[in-house]
């Protein structure tokens, strides 16, 4: 062979090699720009709320369950709205502050024409409610169900799931995420953060069985840094993602950062078993690394729910500023750790009438509900509370009417969007 035949071969093979490596970039391009395809072979969309309506039916069934004046020591109103459906078809409603005891028919002592509690009511950190499997509210289990872990520090429950007892059991059980806090002032009316906890349940009675500790979180000196697990869930292929946030300052809306955990399904209640995203990988301890929000026009609210639609995860949570105070909004993300595209547009969440300017009234804490979703419908409910920057007037405004403290539901459609 001469020496030009070899350069002509050398020149051609390096060719060759420069166009297979050139191809094998441009495949790893694609891989990374291309939406991720998720369990099922669904493809990634973006998706935004097309239409809603405001739910009557489970509205309504709350609010009979609550006027019954009969009753004397059942759920009348609460907030931090959470459900599971249980095996045998029934619904459990879980709930943070809590009212309880008897109400009465209107007019109130000012003469409005709404059903009251006095006073002496008592108010629980959390409670939970048994809806049959017809959509009947039943009856509510002793509350507060999460005892107080210690003087000053209470309980609130958040997302649940059933799961087996352990990986491979045929026994299933209830396990409730529950947010730790403790007692504070200034800025911490509402309790300064300290910990993850999942709590057991037994079934089909519902029996506390344990809680044990996921993530403690009072080495963090500040606690506005504090992260808390579980305002909502989402299973994906072998994995629970558990989502989180923190309470950012009061000043802006929404000012918290939310966080995503994984822990291999059927394993919540395994401490060692959590992982955290750290913005790089999913790490057993560390820093974690926030998968959304910039402190200012994007963030979520302390609570926000997530839904897996097809390929697409979908995070709802208050918009940002004063349309905060009533207007829902979403992101949408191909993967739990983002990136989260948003805001979208969102909707006005319909308060209740009470004849008093909409501005002393609050919607938050919008959560999903799987199990009495369906059919390309999902249902939201949002939480309903008093704006006064004291307590004790906020409690009896909620009190004189109380309908001012419970539930209230929309159903949504989304779509696909540009």
């Amino acid at each position: 062979m001469s020496v030009d035949q070899g350069q002509r071969g050398g020149r051609s093979a390096r060719r060759t090699w420069i166009v297979l490596l050139l191809a094998l970039a441009c495949a790893a391009v694609l891989l990374i720009a291309l939406p991720e395809d998720r369990e099922g072979g669904d493809a990634c969309e973006a998706r935004t709320v097309s239409s809603w309506a405001a739910d009557d039916k489970v509205t309504g069934a709350f609010a009979r369950y609550g006027d019954d004046t009969t009753r004397a020591d059942d759920w009348t109103g609460g907030d931090g709205t959470h459900s599971v459906r249980l095996p045998d078809g029934r619904l459990l409603w879980l709930f943070s502050d809590t009212f309880l005891g008897q109400v009465h028919a209107p007019p109130n002592p000012a003469g409005q024409p709404h059903t009251w509690r006095d006073a002496t009511a008592p108010m629980v950190r959390n409670s939970a409610v048994v809806m049959s499997r017809s959509g009947t509210l039943q009856r509510t289990l002793p509350a507060p169900l999460f005892p107080d872990p210690a003087p000053q520090q209470w309980r609130w429950p958040v997302a649940a799931k059933v799961e087996p007892r352990s990986p491979g059991s045929s026994d299933d059980v209830v396990r409730v995420l529950l947010w730790t806090r403790a007692t504070g002032t200034g800025p911490w009316i509402y309790g300064v953060p300290t910990a993850t906890e999942v709590a057991t349940l037994s079934l089909p009675d519902l029996r506390v069985e344990g809680i044990v500790k996921v993530s403690d979180q009072t080495a963090v000196p500040e606690p506005d840094k504090r992260v808390l697990y579980g305002t909502t869930t989402v299973d994906d292929g072998d994995w629970t993602y558990v989502f989180g946030g923190n309470d950012g300052k009061a000043a802006a809306r929404p000012a918290s950062h939310a966080y995503v955990a994984r822990v291999p399904k059927g394993r919540l209640a395994e401490p060692g078993a959590w992982r955290y995203w750290n913005g790089d990988d999913w790490t057993e301890s560390g820093k974690p690394r926030h998968v959304l929000g910039d402190g200012e026009r994007k963030g979520v609210g302390s609570a926000f729910t997530v839904v897996r639609v097809k390929g697409t995860y979908v995070l709802f949570t208050m918009a940002a500023g004063t349309e905060g105070l009533t207007n829902v909004t979403s992101y949408w993300a191909c993967a739990p750790t983002g990136p989260w595209h948003g805001p979208a547009k969102g909707f006005s969440t319909p308060l209740p009438k009470d004849g008093s300017a909409e501005q002393d009234m609050a919607a938050y804490n919008p959560q999903a509900h799987p199990a009495l979703s369906g059919n390309g419908r999902l249902l939201l409910s949002y939480d309903v509370n008093w704006l006064d920057a004291a307590p004790q007037s906020a409690q009896a405004n909620v009190s004189r009417n109380v309908s001012l403290y419970r539930p209230r539901f929309v159903s949504l459609r989304l779509a696909t969007s540009p």
